[in-house]
């Protein structure tokens, strides 16, 4: 088995099933969900989600869980981004990502000609969450 690392995201307010579904649709692959109800759980925290894994194409893991506030705080800001990075071959398929991310969100950075001679952007989606996406020049940075 190899080690991975992967973002493990935290979702205020109960949205976190909404979140994955979302991230589901736009970079396919497999989504499981486990709820607090499904380990036990009873009342108003039995729907939400203890533990959510997207495995998608391409070697692509996100994972993701709701915070109710007595368990875990969430802070969203600038100290954390998911990156999405890629050849020119695969620019098609990033531009898409990042325009489906960005519906409802807000673009920091359009994904334009970068100095550095690729094409990158930034965006907040509208669970908060700081995307990157990056796709290499034809020089292959």
């Amino acid at each position: 088995m190899s080690i991975t690392l992967n973002p493990y995201l935290s979702f205020p307010d109960a949205r976190a099933r909404e979140a994955l579904e979302l991230y589901h649709s736009v970079l396919g692959g497999e989504l499981s969900v486990m709820t607090f109800g499904d380990m036990g759980t009873e009342g108003p925290l039995a729907t939400q989600v203890m533990h959510g894994q997207l495995t998608a194409p391409g070697g692509i893991t996100l994972m993701g869980a709701d915070a109710p506030p007595e368990m875990v705080q969430v802070t969203f800001g600038d100290s954390m981004s998911v990156s999405l990075s890629g050849g020119p071959e695969d620019g098609d398929q990033l531009r898409s990502w990042f325009a489906a991310l960005s519906e409802g969100g807000e673009v920091r950075q359009p994904l334009e000609a970068a100095p550095w001679g690729d094409e990158f952007g930034m965006l907040v989606d509208r669970f908060g969450i700081s995307w990157m996406v990056n796709i290499a020049g034809d020089g292959g940075s």
